[in-house]
């Protein structure tokens, strides 16, 4: 599955997988084959940040 280039759709999308499917960032990662470093590093660059505790992006 292709994620989406908008970091607004990535971060609703990477928000409802973790809240619907999988109990961490780590998880879903590995699930569908995603670098982390990319995620983590597209969403801080508009201005989110990865809770763990909270398993979100917020």
């Amino acid at each position: 599955m292709e994620l989406p280039k908008d970091p607004m759709m990535l971060f609703s999308f990477i928000n409802m997988k973790l809240r619907d499917c999988y109990s961490s960032l780590d998880e879903l990662c590995d699930d569908m084959n995603v670098s982390k470093e990319m995620i983590v590093g597209l969403l801080q660059s508009v201005g989110f940040e990865y809770s763990a505790e909270h398993n979100k992006f917020w």
